[in-house]
């Protein structure tokens, strides 16, 4: 969308707004979207790490569970009596 914007074009822009807005405002709205890029950054990272925490468990949970054979357990009395 943007891609065949030049320098001269930008200038432009940024002059136009240094006229209409003036110095002092668009240095506060410039701080206020750094902070908001900054917070922006912090709560993607937060998701990332969620994600991968949530893969693990998962991959955790699909494990096979590898089944245990169940040993017969016949009691001494009845082999002394089956005798």
């Amino acid at each position: 969308m943007f891609n065949n914007i030049g320098t001269t074009e930008i200038l432009i822009i940024v002059l136009v707004l240094i006229i209409l807005f003036g110095g002092n405002k668009i240095s506060e709205v410039a701080k206020g979207l750094g902070e908001a890029t900054k917070e922006f950054k912090k709560a993607q990272k937060e998701v990332d790490e969620t994600k991968v925490e949530l893969k693990k468990e998962v991959k955790l949970e699909k494990e096979p569970v590898v089944p245990t054979k169940k040993k017969k357990l016949k009691s001494r009395s009845l082999k002394k009596t089956q005798k």
